[in-house]
């Protein structure tokens, strides 16, 4: 399960661990802001929330990375778009 909101400056993505089967997890918080994203949860162990933030830059990496076979890469200004 996940909700969308959309605050005045960014919208906020939460990911809801809700599988049965499983050792649930705690929600990822995501706020995709005009120049990062950043990606929080909650760590019981440590009692503090820890936060990631990327770059727009990082984030189309991110994305692109899903869908390649193992290796190194750059892309070029081109796959930017």
């Amino acid at each position: 399960m996940f909700t969308i909101e959309h605050e005045f400056d960014s919208t906020l993505i939460t990911l809801v661990d809700d599988e049965a089967d499983t050792m649930l997890q705690e929600d990822v918080v995501i706020n995709a802001f005009a120049e990062c994203v950043t990606i929080e949860q909650y760590d019981p162990r440590q009692d503090n929330v820890q936060k990631i933030t990327l770059s727009m830059a990082q984030l189309r990496d991110l994305a692109a990375a899903f869908n390649l076979p193992e290796g190194s890469y750059t892309l070029r200004p081109s796959e930017q778009d």
